[in-house]
C-alpha cells in the first residue's frame, strides 16, 4: 500500500497506508486525520478537503481539473500547490506523497 504523510498546520506528521483506487481524502477520513473535514463526502462540491501538495510531488499528482479549480476559489489561503484531496486518486506511484493541511478549511 502506498504511504501518504499528512502534516497538519502545526507541523505534526502522520503517515498512513493509502488504498490504491481510493482518494487521499478517503484515506484521511478513514484514519481520522485532523484538518480534513470533507463536508461533501468527496463530490468536489466544497473546499473542506483542501491540502497543499509537497512541491516535489506536484508533477506526479498533476494539476487540478477546471471543476476543482473553481471549488478552490472557496478555500482559504490557496497556494500554487493547493489541491482538493478528494480529487487525488491513490496510485502506487504516489507512495511517499506528503500533503499539508491549512490552518482552517473553507
Amino acid at each position: 500500500m502506498p504511504k501518504i504523510t499528512f502534516v497538519d498546520h502545526a507541523g505534526t506528521a502522520r503517515t498512513i497506508d493509502g488504498e490504491v483506487g481510493s482518494t487521499v481524502m478517503e484515506t484521511a477520513i478513514r484514519n481520522n486525520v485532523p484538518g480534513i473535514d470533507a463536508e461533501c463526502g468527496g463530490a468536489c462540491a466544497c473546499a473542506t478537503c483542501h491540502v497543499y501538495v509537497d512541491a516535489e510531488w506536484a508533477d506526479k499528482v498533476g494539476p487540478a481539473e477546471p471543476m476543482e479549480q473553481d471549488m478552490l476559489d472557496f478555500a482559504s489561503d490557496v497556494r500554487a500547490t493547493s489541491r482538493l484531496c478528494c480529487q487525488i486518486r491513490v496510485t502506487p506511484e504516489l507512495d511517499g506523497l506528503t500533503v499539508t493541511t491549512p490552518a482552517r478549511q473553507g
